[in-house]
């Protein structure tokens, strides 16, 4: 399977903390964008989705 990993557009450019998510069928690759070869979580796409609606929210201490 060929895996585009995608940054936020919102992320700095000049390579901040950032995390990329990769769209894997039925689940979702998170990876540090510093350092991509130290490998990647897989998690439900449902899961994901959670999170942001609570993110947008406003739900999490971030």
């Amino acid at each position: 399977m060929d895996v585009t990993w995608r940054k936020s557009s919102r992320s700095a450019a000049n390579g901040g903390d950032c995390v990329e998510l990769a769209d894997l069928g039925s689940e979702i690759g998170i990876r540090d964008s510093k350092n991509p070869d130290a490998g990647h979580l897989t998690v439900n796409r449902s899961v994901v989705q959670a999170l942001v609606q609570q993110v947008k929210a406003g739900d999490l201490d971030l």
